[in-house]
C-alpha cells in the first residue's frame, strides 16, 4: 500500500477489468486493502448518520429515563446536529494536517467515548454535552468518505464509489427508526448509543490497518486561522439554532431568533471575507471558482432539501391528517428507503451512459413530478396513494443526488477534493434544515390562512353549510349533549381545520416540487464536463 495519494493520472493499464495503479513509490495498488480501508470508512459514515435517526424513535423512552421534560429532550437531536455542521467543514483542513487514516481513526475512538458517556448519562444536561461531543466526532467522520472516493479510485470507478456513499444516505434514513425501535423493545434505550463500541471497532481495525491512503501535512499546524474558526462556528451554530427553533419561537417575534438572525448574517459575511483574505484559511472557498462546482451545490443544497423534505412531510400527514400508528406509519415510509436502496445500481447505471447534464435534469424532473402529486392530497391518501410518490421520488432523488455531486468536481483538480467535499457535506445538511424550517412554516401558515377561508365560506348562508350545521345538531342531540349546537361548531370547526391542514400539505408539496423543478433549470447552465468512465460520455469535449 502506498503512502501517497493515488492520483487519477497514476492509472497506466487495466487488466480483467481491473485497473493497475501505481503509486508515487512505483509500486502496484492493493486493491483488496484499498477496499478494506474504504469500506471500514462507508461502515463509520453509516453509523455516525445512524446516529440521528436510530434516536428519533425512542426520545419518549430516553425523555422518561432522564427525566427530561419535552422541550429538553428536543436538544438531544438538535445539539447533535448543531455540532455535525459546525465540524464538517474543517474536515478538509484537518485530513491534510493529520492525514486521513489518522484522522478518521482519532474520530472514530472519540465518537466511541461519547456513545458510551451518552448512554450512562443520567441527567438530560449530562446527556446534551456528551451529545455535543458525540455529535462533533460524528460530523467529522462523514465528509473523509466522499473525499477519498474521488481521489483514491481511478475515474471509472469514482461512479460507483459515488453510489455507495449514496446508499448509506439514504439506507440511515431507512432503517435508523425501525433498528432503534427494537433495540429499545429488546435491551433498553442505553443500547441506542452501547452499539457503537464493537462496529466502532470494527472500523478503527479496517481504517488503521488499510486506509493508508495520504500522508498529513504538520506544517499545516502553524498559522491557524483562529479569528476564521471562530466567526465559522458563530455563524453555523447561529444559522442552525434559527432554522431549527425558528418556527416554534414565531420567528423574529421572539427577541432571540431575531438577534441570532442578526449574528448568523454578519458573522458569516465577515467567515468569507475572513477566508477570502487570510492566507491559510480552514476553510478553502476556491472551489466555487468553477461554476459547475457552484451550481452543483445549489442543486446538491436542493436534493438534501428534497429528501429530508418528502421524508418529514409524509409521516406528519399519516399520524396528524390519517391517525396511522407508527408501525403503518413505517411501513408506508419504507417504500421510499427500499425505492432508494435498491435504485442505487441502476442511478449509478444511468448517471454513467450519459452525459450528466442529462442525468441531472431526468432526476430532477421525476423527482418534481412525483413529489407535485402530493400537491393534490386528500385526507383519504394512504400507501397506495403516495406508492407512486415515493417511488418516482426515490428514484429520481437518487439520480440527481449522484449526477449533481459527481458534476460539482467532476473539473475540481484532485487537490480540492477534500475541500469540496466537506462543503457538499455541509451544504446537504444545510438544505435539509433549512428544507425542514421552510416546510414547518408553510404548514402552520397556510393552515391558518385556508381555515379562515373556510370558515369564511362556510359562515356565510347557504344550503351546504347551513345542511351540515343542522345534522351535526341533530346528532349531537342525539347522543344526548347538553348543549347541541355548542357541540355541533366544535365538531364544525375541527372538521374545517382538518381540510385546511390537508391544504396545507398540498402547498407545502408544491413548495418542495418547485425547488427541484428550478434545479432541474439550473443543470442546462453547467458546463459540459468529459468524465473518465472506461467508455465515452454523449457531451463531454
Amino acid at each position: 500500500m502506498t503512502d501517497a495519494v493515488l492520483h487519477p493520472d497514476s492509472v497506466r493499464a487495466r487488466k480483467a477489468d481491473v485497473p493497475v495503479v501505481l503509486g508515487a513509490d512505483g509500486a502496484p495498488v492493493d486493491w483488496v486493502k484499498v477496499f478494506l480501508g474504504f469500506g471500514g470508512m462507508v461502515v463509520g459514515q453509516f453509523m455516525a448518520m445512524l446516529d440521528i435517526q436510530i434516536v428519533a424513535s425512542s426520545l419518549t423512552q430516553i425523555q422518561s429515563g432522564i427525566g427530561a421534560t419535552a422541550d429538553e429532550i428536543s436538544w438531544v437531536q438538535t445539539i447533535y446536529l448543531l455540532a455535525e455542521v459546525v465540524v464538517m467543514p474543517l474536515t478538509a483542513y484537518l485530513t491534510k494536517m493529520w492525514g486521513t487514516r489518522n484522522f478518521y481513526v482519532v474520530a472514530v475512538i472519540g465518537f466511541i467515548i461519547t456513545s458510551v458517556a451518552v448512554g450512562l448519562s443520567s441527567s438530560v444536561a449530562m446527556m446534551i454535552v456528551f451529545r455535543a461531543l458525540q455529535g462533533l466526532f460524528a460530523g467529522a467522520m462523514i465528509p473523509p468518505v466522499f473525499a477519498t472516493a474521488m481521489t483514491v479510485f481511478p475515474p471509472e470507478r469514482r461512479i460507483t464509489a459515488n453510489v455507495i456513499v449514496g446508499l448509506i444516505v439514504t439506507l440511515s434514513s431507512t432503517i435508523g427508526p425501525t433498528l432503534g425501535g427494537h433495540l429499545t423493545d429488546l435491551l433498553s434505550w442505553r443500547w441506542l448509543f452501547f452499539i457503537n463500541i464493537p462496529v466502532g471497532l470494527l472500523v478503527i481495525f479496517l481504517v488503521g490497518r488499510y486506509a493508508n491512503f495520504d500522508k498529513g501535512d504538520p506544517s499545516l499546524s502553524k498559522g491557524v486561522d483562529w479569528w476564521g474558526l471562530g466567526l465559522m462556528t458563530a455563524f453555523l451554530l447561529s444559522m442552525q439554532f434559527v432554522l431549527e427553533e425558528g418556527n416554534d419561537e414565531g420567528w423574529f417575534d421572539d427577541g432571540m431568533i431575531l438577534w441570532l438572525t442578526v449574528t448568523a448574517v454578519l458573522t458569516g459575511i465577515a467567515f468569507i471575507w475572513r477566508q477570502l483574505v487570510y492566507w491559510q484559511p480552514i476553510v478553502s472557498l476556491a472551489p466555487f471558482r468553477d461554476r459547475n462546482f457552484s451550481l452543483g451545490i445549489v442543486m446538491t443544497f436542493v436534493t438534501g432539501l428534497s429528501l429530508f423534505g418528502g421524508t418529514f412531510l409524509m409521516p406528519i400527514f399519516l399520524g396528524q391528517v390519517r391517525g396511522f400508528s407508527s408501525a403503518e406509519v413505517g411501513n408506508t415510509m419504507l417504500v421510499s428507503g427500499l425505492t432508494m436502496f435498491l435504485s442505487a445500481p441502476i442511478a449509478g447505471r444511468i448517471v454513467r451512459m450519459m452525459d450528466l447534464r442529462i442525468s441531472m435534469i431526468l432526476g430532477f424532473a421525476l423527482a418534481a413530478w412525483a413529489i407535485q402529486l402530493g400537491a393534490r392530497v386528500t385526507d383519504e391518501w394512504g400507501f397506495w396513494e403516495f406508492f407512486t410518490l415515493q417511488v418516482a421520488r426515490g428514484l429520481g432523488t437518487m439520480v440527481a443526488m449522484i449526477a449533481a455531486q459527481q458534476m460539482s468536481v467532476a473539473s475540481l483538480p484532485v487537490t480540492m477534493m477534500k475541500d469540496a467535499s466537506g462543503l457538499i457535506n455541509l451544504i446537504r445538511n444545510v438544505g435539509g434544515a433549512i428544507g425542514l424550517a421552510l416546510l414547518t412554516t408553510i404548514l402552520s401558515h397556510q393552515t391558518a390562512v385556508h381555515y379562515m377561508d373556510i370558515a369564511t365560506a362556510a359562515s356565510t348562508a347557504n344550503a351546504a353549510s347551513t345542511g351540515l350545521m343542522d345534522g351535526l345538531t341533530q346528532v349531537m342531540g342525539a347522543r344526548g349533549a347538553a348543549d347541541p349546537e355548542g357541540m355541533a361548531a366544535k365538531a364544525m370547526s375541527a372538521m374545517i381545520r382538518r381540510e385546511a391542514s390537508v391544504l396545507s400539505f398540498g402547498d407545502a408539496f408544491a413548495a418542495l416540487a418547485l425547488g427541484c423543478w428550478v434545479a432541474m433549470a439550473l443543470a442546462f447552465f453547467t458546463r459540459p464536463v468529459k468524465v473518465d468512465t472506461g467508455r465515452p460520455q454523449g457531451g463531454g469535449h
